[in-house]
């Protein structure tokens, strides 16, 4: 082991130390080492006392190392129970020995074991020895010789000895083994509360024992009870300036033996309680010794004067008292009498500060304070200890107004208690002055005594909290009951307590709050504010209660006229309004106690809302006064101490206080939902006598008084409804008492206090009625089934109490502006909880009914807003029942004619009505939706426009064979109320309105048409469409056409300004008009989306009859727009429906009718208005057969022909036609131009188009009969197979099987006549002819294959004689557009004719040489005749006639490579012809003679020479080309020798003019031509089909067949000319020659050989 180790150390240092001066001692420790290598645990060695024995002998030597060897071994030893008691005998007498001994190491060495004996087994049991042991300690704390820290040491020693003493009889007497006291004096924590809370937390064991004591208490029987009995006696007796007879001491330090009393006292307290004689020696010793030492003078000398004895004997005292006052009364009654004339005294101030420390011991405490209280104050024989110290601390307290230095004291007190607050203790500067270490002291002292009034205060709020939670009080929480008596034990305390104290407590406080400015100080008082009047409170002490409010209130908010009142006066809460409701300036400066003092006053307010009761007037009194600071914009806090303008505070910090305290006053009154019901009655009466009182003082004037009683008015209306919006669970009990306040308000003559109520009014209603509460209602009457009743009751009740002021406001008041008010709150009210109202729907419909008959137009506009939100946003949650009051009150406000506006907006409002009708009200039971989608689906059908007898079948089914539920017949039932509401606003003098009203009708019911049933349907056709469409079209024939002037807007000049009119809507005929327009709209929709299934209704063919006849009427003698409408209402419908095969051709006939008639008739109608009209009609046929072409036979195809023709022969047989202009088509033939195109026939109608193609070319210029024979020619055309029956007839359809429609018209004339022809001449410049030719060739290459053939050469024929024209109107476009066509169709059609055919082909010859003769008719005339002319024309520019060769040019190029080049079937004289006319034209330069032909234009030449090149194509040959065809062969040897002969004439003219004119040049034109051609010659490659026809000698010819590379014979004929030219004096055609003659030599193989040499 270690420790045997150790010890073995020990004895060899111990051996070494006495091996020279003590062998007896070495011998011992050598022995012992042997003996202890044979020991092995401390108990063998505490066996076996040799061990100990050596060391008690090293120690008897008194040698300073073998003595501190031989302690410090013995130390070991002991400590480790390795020395049996029976040694501690021998062991006492050597330390006292050593204690005598001059060396301090020794003497604490022997300290140290004595102290180690006192903690071990070898604790003295016996008087002898415990006397040596502790005597021991107190020789050597008395000795003089005694070192300092020998004698420290003794004095700790002796103190842990006396300790171990007195655990020692705590162990053996088996007492207690908590302490019941602290050890020492309580410290001060950081402030008042944490003192007093410690000390209840430290109370309860106390409490336990104090109920056990007598239990408990027991004479003392152990010989250690004994020891520490005499222990504690002579101790006693020491502190009294005696000799301890046990202990053998004659004297010893008075303070020292007290200070170990006091440590006695405080640390075991059990031991005096429980044993006897210990309580005796404390009650005839203790106590009287310190009663003696109190009442000694303070003057005395010595050791009993020093503060540091009077201090030990105050907290002697103090534990006395705390701890032992249950059975020593009287001592302690004399002890705290004496402590408390002690503060009268005039004693030093160190001695007052000490006796003022143990008072405010005494009161923080509250285990003390309450004890203290029952024994002393509240038995009647006892004095009122507690109320003399209360008493005593105060006057301390108010003594600070009477010193000179009251204003340091205070402010040194403040550092005191801001020290406190930190953790850190206050102290001054060490070179303070002695007035500063005076003022230090004062205000030391009154520091104490507030610590200790504030004590007290937190005690009784403790104390009463206490109550409460062991149910003696009522909790602040709970119902205040007045009635209700307090018998608690605790609770009688606590208000016995405040009765006594409260008037001393709140002087003593409300001095030092108004006298400090200290942060800390001021929090730490009011905190006692803050806990007195709460425990006030749940003690219902009313008058404390109110007198703690009126102070703490004082100190809320600073005003410039306040006069301070004396504290102790009591007032009653009417009576201390007086100082807040005084007239204030406006700067109100916040301090940092104003705003902790409202702080406070809202913890009192939250804490006691139940209980405060009247006293709430004082608190609100206070609130609106902050309030007012708050929202003022000269309210600042004390830094800021200057007026500043509120946005420079609300940058700032200290505007942090403003919005903290605005924070807390609105959750004050949020908090009033956790009250009880009578206390928010009290909160509420409390606003209401504030508001009535400021009322009261309110004049009509403005100024400082006035406006201060207005903003108290609407602090207590704001939080009127604040309380209101935090109680809507529980609003009916409350509802009447706000809201009778806000009607009163409103009923005052001041305007500012008008608006505020019915600001209040609006909101406290529209969070009543937004709140859920209903909602739960609800829900909970769903899970309790037997409460539904008596919730709907409730809230029936709470709905009409909620609604009515609205309408009493509206009946009652004589203000326009209170009666617009209660408007706007319903507004406000629909608009964020219309959707939660069920049973007031009926008071609102009524007062919006009676605005809409109000003559302010305000109140009407108002009034409609609130209509406007429930049709569009409430019309769900209204009962159906209230649904027709709604459309009647919407129609009322339809037909006001206070504002237009709003009747255009209710029109829309039923629209919006009706959609929720037909949407809402028909999807209720699963029935009536099975019933609905039955219907929906046959409807649709209809509208899709199935027909048939089967069909017929089940629509009537599905419409009829259900019975109409009570469902449907009240929503058929609204529809018409609606329907009947725009048909009486529809003929609304006001046009705007029933414009409006009339396109809504037609709105719904195009919208909502699938919904209606047939009933429906017919009773909308017969009672509202067709008599709104009889009555508008009366009026607007019989309105009056008088000019109106608009409305005066000023007078200028003397004269009436007026707004001006646009002259379409400037006489009511227009407006009329106009309404007319919209009525045919409507219908043409109806029409359009409901014609097949309103075709099945019954009657429905009249209906239509009409409607037929009224548009005739409106086409013939309407306005234009009204005429544009009829016609755009029966094209919609036909277009709608045509192409769907929905609309019968009887319908179909009948506005052909209406069509024809007006074309018939309009030649008697003059104007712009006709044309505009005719062209819509001519559109409108357009579309028609386009949309209806498979409805169209021969014979009503024919009819439209004629129809469209006698449009244009009307046009162009005009002679005052004013509209056409020069240069210019009329604008209806410009409209029949864009007609034709859509009148193509249809694959049925093939036969018909060659009479709308003969029909188009008659308007061409020059138009002849055919020439002879050539309708003998078409004949030959097999087409049977192509053309179908004529002969159709017409099918006519028999509308409801009951009536016949018979389509026999008048002989129109026929298409083809010779009036047109005639007519054509009227045309100015073939204006017609223009635009016609583009259109006619367009349908030509759409026509079919066998129309078209036989068709082209009479449109050849005429587009040739249009081309013709050239010559004498060069200028105009006729010619070019004829010549544009004719390529146009040679290239596109002519070709793939040709291509068909064949020897089977359809075609028969003549016709196919009808068909070229003429084409070669049109190329030989143009081109020969009217190409590459010199034209007489100055007016057209460069660019056009660039074009116009260009187009010569391109129609060269056409009958050379798309045509001769083709395969076409031509005969060979055609092909001949066409031959010819290019020779005709390339002949033009070279036939001229030399003279002349330098006067040819340079167009002209180039013409001739793209002649020449066209013969030279024609007649050549690549083998790049694979499609030599036979007619491709045939047209080459034609032109080859053409093209042979034109050459060599060529040449030889060259020749000949060469000669002609000598030396003179050539004309250029002959030398480019020369050029030209012995270039193409030199280029010229034919086929050997070609060659074959050349005039060449048969031998060479035989020899060039013979050859394979001969390509070029055609030089060969042309040789003898060649020859000539190749003396010609042009280098340039001598050169060519010579290449042409190389090519000779090569075609006749005769090229140069190479002979090598």
């Amino acid at each position: 082991m270690a420790f045997m180790a150790v010890l073995e150390s020990d004895l060899r240092a111990l051996s070494a130390e006495a091996r020279r001066r003590h062998p007896a001692v070495k011998d011992a420790a050598e022995h012992a080492i042997l003996k202890l290598r044979t020991l092995s645990s401390p108990s063998e060695i505490s066996l076996n006392e040799d061990i100990v024995r050596i060391f008690l002998m090293a120690c008897e030597v008194k040698t300073v190392k073998l003595s501190v060897i031989g302690l410090s071994c013995l130390q070991k030893l002991i400590s480790h129970d390795a020395v049996a008691p029976s040694v501690l005998n021998e062991i006492l007498p050597t330390l006292k020995d050593h204690a005598e001994m001059s060396d301090e190491s020794v003497q604490l060495k022997t300290l140290q074991t004595i102290l180690i004996i006192f903690q071990s087994r070898l604790h003295p049991e016996s008087e002898e020895n415990m006397a040596k042991a502790l005597g021991i300690c107190l020789q050597l704390l008395e000795n003089n010789r005694s070192s300092d820290s020998v004698r420290n040491t003794a004095a700790a020693t002796f103190r842990q000895a006396v300790a171990l003493v007195f655990e020692h009889v705590v162990l053996v007497e088996s007492l207690p083994a908590e302490k019941f006291g602290s050890g020492s004096y309580i410290s001060r924590t950081s402030s008042v509360t944490g003192d007093v809370n410690r000390s209840m937390n430290n109370s309860e064991l106390d409490n336990n024992f104090a109920s056990r004591k007598s239990s408990l208490m027991r004479e003392t029987a152990t010989s250690s009870g004994k020891l520490g009995l005499r222990l504690l006696e002579d101790l006693t007796a020491l502190a009294a300036g005696g000799s301890a007879c046990w202990l053998h001491v004659s004297s010893l330090q008075r303070t020292f033996a007290l200070d170990i009393l006091e440590f006695i006292l405080s640390n075991y307290v059990a031991m005096f309680k429980i044993l006897v004689p210990y309580e005796q020696v404390l009650q005839h010793q203790i106590c009287s010794l310190l009663m003696t030492s109190l009442r000694t003078n303070y003057e005395l000398e010595g050791e009993v004067g020093e503060p540091y004895f009077r201090r030990l004997v105050l907290r002697s005292v103090a534990h006395i008292i705390k701890l032992y006052s249950s059975s020593l009364i009287t001592e302690c009654e004399v002890f705290l009498s004496m402590l408390i004339k002690l503060t009268f005294l005039d004693l030093p101030l160190w001695h007052r500060i000490l006796v003022l420390e143990i008072l405010r011991g005494f009161c923080v405490e509250a285990r003390t304070l309450r004890i203290l209280f029952q024994n002393f104050d509240m038995h009647p024989k006892n004095t009122n200890v507690v109320e003399g110290m209360v008493k005593a601390l105060a006057r301390v307290v108010s003594s600070v107004q009477f010193l000179e230095t009251s204003e340091e004291s205070l402010a040194a007190v403040a550092g005191m208690f801001s020290s406190k607050a930190k953790g850190i203790e206050w102290s001054l500067d060490n070179d303070a002055s002695n007035a500063a270490v005076l003022v230090a002291s004062e205000a030391h002292a009154i520091s104490l005594a507030i610590e200790g009034l504030l004590g007290v205060v937190f005690t009784v709020a403790s104390l009463t909290d206490e109550a409460v939670d062991s149910g003696e009080l009522e909790s602040p929480r709970c119902d205040y009951v007045p009635s209700a008596k307090c018998t608690g034990k605790t609770a009688v305390l606590c208000i016995s307590m405040v009765d006594s104290l409260w008037l001393t407590i709140l002087d003593a406080l409300s001095l030092i709050l108004a006298r400090s400015q200290g942060e800390a100080i001021v929090l730490e008082i009011l905190k006692g504010y803050q806990a007195f009047t709460q425990a006030c409170g749940v003690l219902h002490a009313i008058e404390p209660l109110n007198s703690f409010l009126a102070s703490l209130c004082k100190f809320t908010i600073n005003f410039p006229n306040e006069v301070e009142r004396r504290s102790g006066v009591l007032l009653s809460p009417a009576s201390k309004r007086s100082d807040i409701n005084s007239d204030q300036r406006d700067n109100i400066v916040l301090t940092p106690k104003n705003v902790q003092a409202l702080r406070t006053l809202f913890n009192i307010a939250h804490r006691l809302h139940n209980v405060l009761g009247p006293s709430w007037v004082l608190v609100l009194e206070t609130l609106s006064a902050l309030d007012r600071a708050i929202h003022s914009p000269h309210a600042a806090t004390q830094e800021v101490s200057t007026s500043v303008p509120r946005v420079t505070r609300a940058s700032s910090g200290q505007y942090s206080d403003f919005s903290i305290l605005s924070s807390l006053n609105s959750q004050l009154f949020e908090s009033s939902a956790l009250m009880h019901i009578s206390a928010v009655k009290s909160l509420l009466s409390a606003l209401c006598q504030l508001s009535h009182q400021c009322m009261l003082d309110t004049s009509s004037g403005f100024g400082p008084s006035t406006s201060q009683k207005i903003g108290s008015i609407s602090f207590s209306v704001e939080r009127m409804i604040s309380i209101l919006v935090n109680n809507l669970h529980r609003v009916l009990p409350l509802w009447d008492q706000v809201v009778g306040h806000f009607l009163e308000l409103a009923d005052n003559s001041n305007q500012h206090l008008r608006n505020m109520a019915l600001d209040a009014l609006d909101q406290s209603i529209c969070a009543v009625l937004g709140s859920e509460n209903e909602d739960h209602a609800l829900s909970r009457s769903d899970d309790n089934s037997q409460d539904l009743e008596s919730n709907e009751t409730e809230l029936r009740l709470l709905e009409s109490a909620v609604i009515s002021p609205l309408r009493v406001l509206y009946s009652s008041s004589q203000s326009i502006d209170v009666r617009a008010g209660s408007l706007k709150i319903l507004l406000h009210v629909l608009e964020r909880c219309g959707e939660k109202l069920r049973y007031c729907w009926p008071d609102i419909l009524e007062l919006l009914r009676s605005v809409a008959d109000a003559s302010e137009k305000d109140l009407v506009t108002l009034g409609f807003q609130s209509l406007r939100v429930i049709m569009n946003d409430g019309l769900s949650s209204i009962p159906p029942d209230y649904l027709n009051v709604c459309i009647d009150v919407t129609g009322a406000y339809g037909d006001q004619k206070t504002e237009l506006n709003i009747s255009l907006t209710a029109i829309g409002l039923l629209w919006t009505t009706t959609d929720f009708i037909v949407k809402g009200l028909s999807h209720e039971s699963a029935e009536e939706k099975e019933t609905e989608i039955m219907e929906v689906i046959s409807v649709s059908n209809k509208m899709d426009g199935q027909n048939g007898e089967e069909q017929k079948d089940n629509i009537s089914v599905d419409m009829n064979s259900h019975s109409p539920s009570a469902n449907m017949a009240d929503r058929d039932k609204l529809i018409v109320s609606v329907f009947s509401l725009l048909q009486k606003l529809g003929a609304d003098e006001r046009p705007e309105v029933r414009n409006s009203a009339i396109r809504t009708l037609f709105q719904i019911l195009g919208g909502h048409g699938q919904k209606l049933s047939e009933s429906m349907w017919e009773d909308c056709l017969w009672n509202y469409v067709f008599p709104t469409l009889d009555r508008v079209s009366h009026m607007a024939a019989t309105s009056s056409k008088d000019e109106w002037q608009g409305k005066e807007l000023g007078i200028r000049g003397g004269k009436a300004v007026h707004m001006l009119i646009h002259h379409s809507r400037n006489t009511a005929q227009k407006q009329w008009d106009e309404t007319l327009v919209l009525v045919f709209s409507g219908i043409a929709r109806l029409l359009r989306s409901f014609f097949p299934f309103l075709r099945s209704l019954n009657n429905f063919w009249s209906g239509w009859e009409s409607l037929l006849l009224f548009v005739k009427n409106s086409i013939f003698n309407g306005s234009k727009e009204v005429s544009l409408a009829a016609i755009n209402c029966l094209q919609t419908t036909v277009l709608g429906h045509c192409s769907k095969g929905n609309f019968p051709t009887p319908y179909l006939v009948s506005v052909l009718d209406v069509y024809e008639v007006f074309l018939q008739k309009s030649p008697n109608y003059n104007g712009s208005t006709t044309i505009k009209v005719k062209q819509e009609v001519l559109l409108g046929l357009g579309e028609l057969y386009v949309q209806a072409q498979r409805m169209f036979d021969d014979q009503m195809y024919k009819r439209l022909l004629a129809i469209i023709g006698l449009a244009i022969k009307q046009t162009v047989t005009k002679s005052d036609n004013c509209e056409a202009e020069p240069g210019h088509v009329p604008h209806l033939l410009r409209t029949v131009l864009e007609v034709l195109p859509m009148l193509c026939p249809a694959e049925h109608l093939s036969s018909m188009w060659l009479i709308l193609l003969r029909e188009l070319l008659q308007y061409l210029p020059g138009q002849d009969s055919p020439p002879q024979g050539e309708e003998e020619e078409a004949g030959e055309v097999s087409t049977s197979d192509h053309i179908p029956d004529v002969n159709v007839k017409m099918k006519c359809e028999t509308p409801n099987d009951t009536a016949s429609a018979s389509v026999q018209k008048a002989e129109l004339p026929s298409p083809t006549s010779s009036s047109a022809q005639e007519a054509t001449v009227n045309i100015p410049s073939y204006l017609l002819a223009e635009k016609l030719i583009p259109v006619l060739v367009d349908l030509i290459l759409q026509a079919p294959v066998v129309e078209k053939y036989i068709i082209f050469p009479e449109v050849i024929h005429s587009l040739g004689r249009s081309m013709t024209t050239r010559r004498d109107n060069p200028d105009d476009s006729l010619w070019r557009l004829a010549v544009k066509g004719f390529n146009r169709m040679l290239v596109g059609d002519i070709s793939e004719t040709a291509v068909d055919s064949g020897p089977d082909s359809k075609f028969s010859k003549p016709a196919r040489l009808r068909i070229w003769k003429k084409v070669a008719d049109v190329y030989e005339i143009f081109l020969v005749g009217y190409c590459g002319r010199a034209l007489p024309s100055n007016s057209l520019s460069p660019a056009t006639l660039k074009d116009d060769e260009s187009l010569e040019m391109t129609i060269v190029d056409i009958l050379g490579e798309q045509i001769l080049k083709s395969s076409i079937d031509a005969p060979i004289e055609i092909l001949q012809r066409l031959v010819s006319t290019l020779d005709r034209c390339a002949s033009r330069t070279c036939s001229l003679p030399v003279e002349t032909v330098e006067l040819m234009p340079l167009h002209c030449s180039r013409f001739s020479l793209k002649c020449l090149q066209t013969l030279f194509s024609l007649s050549s040959f690549s083998d790049e080309e694979g499609n030599w065809s036979l007619t491709r062969s045939e047209v080459s040897k034609l032109v080859i020798m053409v093209l042979m002969v034109r050459c060599e004439c060529i040449l030889n003219r060259f020749l000949a003019d060469e000669k002609d004119v000598g030396d003179r040049p050539l004309p250029t034109v002959r030398l480019e031509e020369v050029i030209f051609v012995l270039q193409e010659l030199a280029r010229l490659v034919i086929h050997s089909d070609t060659a074959s026809v050349l005039p060449l000698n048969p031998h060479l010819r035989s020899t060039l067949a013979e050859g394979s590379s001969g390509k070029q014979p055609h030089l060969l004929v042309l040789f003898p000319s060649l020859s000539e030219l190749v003396v010609s004096r042009e280098s340039r055609v001598r050169e060519l020659v010579k290449d042409l003659l190389k090519l000779i030599a090569k075609e006749l193989t005769l090229e140069k050989v190479n002979t090598g040499c």
